[in-house]
């Protein structure tokens, strides 16, 4: 709700401040008084661009600002939260225009970019001005006000949640095929590979262990010939190393009790023999083991042989990383294999989905199409009301391609001159049957939808009389659940207004300015009775104003 509005240096307003009612506002005055100069300023919070040629006084700052009651908005709320806007129940929105032209924009003093303006006033007012086609236009707001209608709001909310999901798993789905498409070219290189390596089934280190076999392999005689002399030196010469160890501890033996030291070095020189002893036993075991087999020099030189090939194809050293290799080959073809059973899992939940939502969206349907009729009867009465009698409404619920909001291209028709021709409203309606078609629309929607601060600018071209005051009526009633702002020449309108405002110019300091003032009941009776009969209004013209303000 617009609590406040405060302008200063714009066009041709020095300085006013309004203070709305929560519910039926009216502005009259005489023509070019302002009125549309205050639409324009307000314009301006609303994300409007701007210029130095709105400034009064070219060497001041223009200033709009406007004061927000949003306690019971949570959309807002949750804008503002979003955005660190801060949390309060009472929003200000300021624009400021420089001399230069330069403006800035800010929410609850807080700097903000015009797009943030545009998106917080889209919830905070409802702007209708001549040639304004854009929401009623909208194949948004026209489902939206068919969904309200049906009384959809719990059905869409699971649809849309559910499509959502569904949208995920279609992605999902479309990722793995693409995978799987891709793992596809590369399967049958990557099992060949595989295979190779499976063939050759080589075990941790084995390609070093062969290279050190065939070495040994390779100069067993000489080998050989080393082993059986050493062990030759140590047990069988004719005076093997052992033996004359164990004669010079005998010897040495016979003296160790007349000095400690020499005791000493005959314990090292027997533990010298014992494992030179034991060192001629492994030699002769080794000897017995070495042997030159050419067959098995033949199987490693084989093995060997793979084993480097195989290493240099995929650019590694060592056997352990050539195991590596063949693991990650082996983890490429089971992927393509759990991927299969992924892609049968995701096209189950999809088609589960897909299945869930054609019967939501049915049901979506069959609820939109049973209120289109009385929708159209409804309007079209109410258009005839407010002076279109000739005037219909028609919509269209065509079947088609699932999509965010069912299944349904919803499309308000119109004929304006009972031609039975129908067309867009985008197409065919002008800016005076659009705002009181929409003002039709929004009456029968107002007490199911959350819409915002409802602005008018004369909604009322074209119309007198009954018409009017129908317009009036339904103003009137669509303001006991919000607040209208209505700028208005005709006083059957203004007779219904919770409060009213009057534009009228004055001269301050030899120039020309605008300024507004809330008139209380005196004084709107005597305004709606120049609005009836002229600026000197007769008695008549006074006590049909009483009656219009007090009916």
């Amino acid at each position: 709700m617009l609590s406040k509005l405060v302008i200063q240096n714009y066009a041709i307003i020095d300085s006013i401040e309004i203070n709305f009612s929560d519910h039926f506002n009216i502005i009259t005055g005489e023509t070019g008084a302002g009125k549309s100069i205050l639409v324009g300023a307000l314009s301006l919070i609303l994300g409007e661009r701007a210029d130095s040629s709105s400034l009064l006084n070219k060497e001041k700052k223009c200033f709009v600002e406007g004061l927000f009651n949003v306690e019971k908005r949570k959309n807002v709320l949750k804008f503002l939260s979003d955005n660190d806007f801060g949390e309060d129940d009472e929003l200000v929105l300021r624009r400021e225009i420089a001399t230069n032209g330069k403006s800035r924009g800010f929410i609850n003093d807080t700097p903000a970019n015009l797009q943030q303006l545009k998106q917080l006033a889209s919830m905070l007012v409802d702007l209708h001005q001549q040639f304004d086609t854009l929401e009623l236009g909208d194949s948004d707001f026209q489902r939206e006000v068919l969904d309200v209608l049906a009384e959809n709001e719990t059905v869409l909310t699971e649809y849309t949640g559910l499509y959502n999901a569904w949208k995920e798993t279609q992605q999902q789905l479309e990722t793995l095929t693409a995978s799987k498409n891709n793992f596809q070219k590369e399967l049958d290189y990557n099992r060949f590979l595989f295979d190779e390596l499976h063939q050759a089934s080589f075990s941790e280190n084995e390609l070093e262990d062969l290279d050190n076999e065939l070495q040994l392999l390779s100069n067993a005689e000489e080998i050989k010939k080393a082993l059986e002399a050493s062990v030759y030196e140590l047990k069988e010469s004719e005076q093997p190393i052992v033996q004359t160890l164990k004669q010079l501890v005998n010897k040495l033996g016979a003296f160790a009790s007349f000095n400690s030291n020499l005791e000493e070095i005959i314990k090292r020189l027997q533990s010298a023999q014992i494992e030179l002893a034991d060192i001629s036993n492994e030699l002769e075991s080794l000897n017995s083991d070495v042997n030159y087999d050419e067959q098995r020099i033949s199987f490693i030189s084989d093995r060997l042989a793979v084993g480097y090939k195989l290493q240099k194809k995929h650019g590694v050293q060592s056997t352990n990383e050539l195991l590596d290799i063949k693991k990650e080959l082996q983890q490429k073809l089971d992927a393509v294999l759990n991927m299969d059973e992924a892609i049968t899992s995701a096209q189950n939940t999809f088609n589960r989905q897909l299945k869930q939502l054609e019967t939501l969206a049915e049901t979506l349907s069959a609820k939109r199409k049973k209120v289109v009729d009385a929708f159209e009867k409804n309007v079209n009465t109410l258009l005839a009301q407010v002076g279109m009698p000739n005037a219909k409404i028609k919509v269209s619920v065509k079947d088609a391609a699932l999509h965010l909001f069912g299944k349904n291209i919803i499309e308000f028709l119109f004929d304006a001159n009972k031609s039975n021709r129908f067309e867009p409203l985008r197409k065919v309606a002008s800016g005076g049957e659009l705002s009181r078609l929409m003002l039709c629309i929004k009456s029968l929607v107002a007490e199911k939808i959350n819409l915002p601060t409802l602005i008018f600018d004369e909604i009322d071209t074209g119309i007198s009389g009954e018409a009017a005051k129908q317009v009036g009526v339904i103003l009137k009633q669509l303001a006991k659940q919000r607040q209208v702002i209505s700028i208005t020449h005709q006083p059957q309108i203004a007779g219904k207004a919770d409060a009213h405002f009057y534009v009228y110019k004055q001269v301050k300091n030899d120039a020309v300015n605008t300024n507004i003032r809330e008139l209380n009941k005196d004084e709107r009776i005597q305004a709606i009775a120049r609005m009836l009969s002229g600026e000197k209004p007769t008695a008549a013209a006074v006590e049909n104003a009483k009656e219009m303000i007090t009916n």
